[in-house]
């Protein structure tokens, strides 16, 4: 801890901070705030009941209005601090509310009718991190069968990404053929094609194969990446080709010197394109909306659009869900999180 805080509060090789320090620690807050900002306003609004989250002006902690349990009545009561006539203050329950006004009684003394104006009334709340919202987004729809196929699509369509990518850049980066650069021009031009374009023919391709509510119709499509590719060729490069002359020598087929030296050596561009192709996989919503209209095929971000009616859209709900659906992708990048800089950084060196 001693270590951690020496770091966070060094200067520039003096005792008192210097203007450059200052606007150093400014600026790392303001990028914090940045960034961690909406997440933070997303876990804790996933804690909110439903008036609370369309609330203005909002308010960052979920509070929850205090209620209490008077015998004749049902429900628990909402409680209120009244400003009395005599400019007194009292905490009373509310039995209902008629236009401007409110009807309340006292807990101890639930026999007599207090009437006070809306303005008078201010509700009592405290801060509440109820798992409420998590428990009925989970028995409204079919989590489990969606978060099933949601981890079948990632896994599956990362795994077959990786393969492909992989086996493409290592023939654009270690063999020596007419047209080599053509194709890699070709093949990255294609990032440039807006997804909308190409919506129509693949969805054509997926209908005559019959893929169509069919999670192949998820996983498939999507395997060859131009990013994926110029990464991992980018990253091949910079193996030295004696490695492949010696091997070759040794009498290594050209399928063992790509799963035994390659892959290897280029683990750190493949954990890059590892943590890509997951959040790619697991966060679309677009090409599986399209594809699978079962709602037993239906993924993660799609089934969450349940959640949105014509006349009503259950934020509550959908924030708590959508907590739920980041908690995959955090896992993964804090196990990979050591060879995403790495592979970054020395990407295209040679």
């Amino acid at each position: 801890m001693g270590k951690v805080l020496r770091f966070l509060t060094r200067t520039r090789g003096t005792d008192k901070l210097h203007i450059t320090d200052m606007l150093t620690y400014l600026y790392l807050s303001l990028g914090v705030i940045v960034m961690f900002g909406p997440v933070l306003w997303l876990v804790l609004s996933s804690f909110k009941t439903s008036a609370e989250v369309v609330k203005f002006p909002p308010r960052l902690l979920p509070y929850r209005q205090e209620t209490i349990a008077i015998e004749g009545y049902d429900d628990p009561l909402p409680i209120y601090l009244v400003t009395l006539d005599d400019g007194s203050t009292a905490e009373l329950a509310q039995i209902r509310r008629i236009g401007l006004e409110r009807q309340l009684i006292d807990p101890n003394n639930p026999g007599e009718i207090i009437k006070a104006r809306l303005e008078a009334t201010e509700p009592v709340e405290f801060v509440s991190f109820n798992l409420d919202n998590y428990i009925e987004g989970v028995e409204s729809f079919t989590f489990v069968r969606y978060l099933r196929n949601s981890v079948v699509v990632t896994i599956f369509a990362t795994l077959l990404t990786l393969l492909v990518n992989s086996m493409a850049a290592f023939a654009l980066s270690k063999y020596q053929f007419r047209g080599r650069t053509t194709i890699f021009l070709i093949m990255i031009s294609t990032l440039m094609v807006p997804l909308s374009v190409v919506l129509v023919p693949v969805f054509l391709v997926i209908t005559k194969v019959g893929w169509n509510n069919n999670l192949l119709g998820v996983i498939v499509p999507g395997a060859a990446t131009p990013t994926g590719m110029f990464l991992l060729r980018q990253y091949m490069l910079t193996i030295p080709d004696e490695l492949l002359d010696a091997a070759r020598i040794d009498g290594a087929s050209e399928w063992r010197i790509y799963s035994q030296i390659i892959l290897p050596l280029a683990k750190p561009a493949l954990a890059v394109l590892t943590i890509f192709s997951v959040m790619w996989r697991w966060n679309d919503f677009l090409w599986p909306l399209i594809v699978l209209s079962r709602s037993e095929m239906f993924t993660l971000q799609v089934g969450l659009n349940s959640f949105q009616g014509e006349l009503n859209v259950q934020w509550h709900l959908i924030l708590a869900m959508t907590v739920l659906t980041l908690l995959p992708i955090t896992v993964v990048f804090a196990f990979l999180q050591k060879n995403i800089t790495t592979g970054i950084a020395t990407t295209g060196l040679k």
